[in-house]
């Protein structure tokens, strides 16, 4: 069983990879066709080594957040006032059980708020919001809640059950990032 989950893992992303690389070439669209290759290596080295597949997501959100600044560079502070509370506030949650991991996890939830954030700072940049702006904020949002639940998991308190949510938050996060590209 653990084989199979190590092939369909992986699929989904590959999948909106290859999707992302059809659509109007752009640094955008290579960006985000690099932080989905970057999440696809995650998917398979986090099964093997967490901190190396923390590593590879950690550079993927680097790659999302690059993406989206190659839109807009305007900083539009107060949206990421309520991201980075929520990242701080995770962080002492689960501080005290984090142990060698701290510092990996905070490198961690710095990029995956700075990822939010400026998937928030594209919305309506250029006017009123499109749709491709929506999806990659809610596709950012979900990919970051995904993440929550497995720090959760594996550093509060066991959730019963938590694969599940984890994955559809996670696939569901990379769609709406992936749609972000098709929709410019």
């Amino acid at each position: 069983m653990y084989r199979l989950w190590l092939v369909i893992k992986p699929l989904p992303v590959l999948a909106l990879t290859l999707w992302v690389l059809r659509a109007s070439r752009s640094a955008y669209r290579n960006r985000l066709a690099a932080g989905l290759a970057l999440s696809l290596a995650g998917d398979v080295l986090i099964e093997r080594s967490f901190v190396a597949g923390l590593a590879a997501f950690l550079l993927a959100h680097v790659a999302y957040a690059m993406a989206f600044l190659a839109e807009t560079r305007r900083p539009l502070l107060l949206r990421a006032v309520p991201i980075a509370a929520y990242g701080a506030g995770m962080t002492a949650l689960l501080w005290p059980r984090l142990g060698d991991l701290r510092l990996p996890v905070l490198a961690y939830v710095l990029a995956i708020c700075t990822m939010v954030w400026r998937a928030a700072a594209r919305v309506g940049h250029t006017g009123a919001p499109r749709p491709g702006e929506w999806a990659a904020l809610a596709g950012a949002v979900l990919f970051a809640l995904s993440d929550t639940v497995i720090a959760l998991d594996r550093f509060h308190s066991p959730i019963a059950g938590a694969q599940l949510p984890i994955i559809l938050l996670y696939w569901a996060g990379q769609a709406g990032i992936a749609l972000s590209a098709r929709f410019r």
